[in-house]
């Protein structure tokens, strides 16, 4: 495990694993090696309460779930105490052109992904949807395959590549976002979905909103082409939005994906109805909105180990310094920011009790105060504070995230699902925070050193 996670616990990963195993350590990082937990508090994450069991991971996958299990020629890890479930799945962020307290396109290279993916593999975020500002490095010599297919450390990444913006003229060429499709007509769409299919990609991300009024928004004949065309493809669009005027013209055009809150109005009944008959998948990034202005004070979080070491070198000095905490409360966008988070939350609420799939993403990585895994437990934190239950929030973060990106073999705890598990020190769904008390991460039946 990462040094943050020695630092939470009270235990190091290799006394707990002396301490209850009956095989040697390398026998038992052996992915063929059968393992059998014992004594499991185990939540499956499909919303069910917690239950006592037995669980045997061989190959990478969970092999059995029975009370009293006894497999001959496996190793024996007892988790009296501790809780397992899955591992958590990300379904918005960005990678690789974060960098101390600069996001960049010059910050896209080999190292800081991996070192990216690392984190989120620490913090228990073992399959991530990067949206739309990748940099053709990734997928050059077999890279994004490697990431894509788990051959490598760190979370699995899907990448939606280039995402789609409206024109504009003159952009840095050190803006993450300098590969974007930025078509002028309709007539340009085809020929640039095309090249995203060659690239394997399965959701396509475009940018429609006006970003308070400082952009034109996105032609609605171009988005049009963009959601259609992708469709040609067996693509899915997901859609960054704000306003409720967008996201109702949105779905009712066939987006797949609202990829951020409704910030500026209370949805309707007729919106909902909409939403959910054709199920469009609502991805909240709650924390996006907390973290634009809460920084102006000193959030609870601010010194917590397990929320400093997640960020970059610069960041914490950056958002503790009075002249960040300043400039934030002064800023015109402060009480629209505040309130839009307010709104966010009442929305969250109405979508997911209208039976309207919601699932985890934060869009972390796209800023430094969007720091990358601990976003990721906040957002649980965040959506019960929204009124919902733990098991509920977990669903989300685990099932839902896994069926949203079209992960079969992920997100639930059961028989013939791949092996990415979470043993923690606390139950969370007692209390949501408990998933930060990490003691083991495994990723394929392995553990995350």
């Amino acid at each position: 495990m990462k040094p943050f996670i020695l630092i939470i616990q009270a235990v190091t990963i290799m006394s707990f694993f002396s301490c209850t195993s009956t095989k040697t350590q390398d026998e038992k990082d052996d992915k063929n090696q059968g393992v059998v937990f014992k004594n499991v508090n185990l939540l499956s994450g499909d919303g069910s309460a917690a239950k006592k069991t037995d669980v045997y991971v061989e190959n990478g996958k969970i092999a059995e779930i029975s009370s009293n299990l006894a497999e001959e020629n496996a190793s024996i890890v007892d988790l009296a105490g501790k809780t397992m479930m899955p591992a958590l799945i990300s379904t918005h962020v960005h990678i690789g052109t974060l960098k101390d307290t600069v996001t960049n396109a010059g910050n896209y290279t080999r190292e800081n992904i991996f070192n990216q993916l690392n984190k989120y593999g620490a913090y228990g975020v073992l399959n991530v949807q990067s949206l739309g500002t990748d940099q053709p490095l990734l997928f050059q010599n077999g890279l994004y395959d490697s990431i894509r297919n788990g051959l490598l450390d760190g979370a699995r990444m899907l990448s939606a590549g280039y995402g789609f913006n409206i024109p504009q003229a003159n952009i840095n060429p050190a803006s993450p976002m300098n590969k974007l499709f930025r078509p002028v007509t309709a007539a340009q769409v085809p020929a640039e979905m095309d090249s995203l299919a060659a690239l394997n990609i399965k959701i396509v991300k475009m940018w429609v909103d006006d970003f308070n009024k400082t952009l034109p928004k996105m032609d609605p004949e171009v988005y049009h082409a963009i959601i259609n065309e992708a469709h040609k493809r067996n693509m899915r669009v997901a859609a960054h939005v704000y306003y409720l005027s967008d996201a109702r013209r949105l779905v009712s055009d066939g987006v797949d994906i609202l990829a951020h809150s409704i910030r500026d109005s209370i949805v309707d009944d007729a919106f909902l109805a909409e939403m959910k008959a054709k199920q469009v998948i609502y991805v909240p990034t709650l924390t996006l909105d907390r973290f634009s202005y809460v920084y102006a004070g000193e959030p609870e979080w601010i010194n917590d180990p397990f929320f400093k070491a997640s960020l970059e070198p610069g960041t914490y000095e950056m958002i503790t310094s009075e002249k960040y905490k300043n400039d934030t409360k002064n800023s015109p966008a402060y009480a629209r920011n505040e309130n839009g988070f307010k709104t966010a939350m009442a929305n969250l609420k109405k979508i997911f009790d209208a039976g309207i799939p919601v699932a985890l993403g934060t869009d972390s990585g796209a800023f430094p105060i969007r720091t990358q895994g601990f976003s990721e437990h906040l957002e649980m934190q965040l959506l019960t504070e929204a009124g919902l239950t733990p098991l509920q929030a977990i669903m989300i973060a685990t099932k839902n995230a896994a069926d949203a990106l079209g992960l079969k073999d992920y997100g639930v705890i059961e028989k013939g699902k791949v092996a990415d598990l979470l043993i923690l020190d606390g139950d969370p769904s007692v209390d949501i925070k408990n998933t930060r008390k990490i003691s083991v991460v495994y990723k394929n039946g392995i553990k995350v050193q």
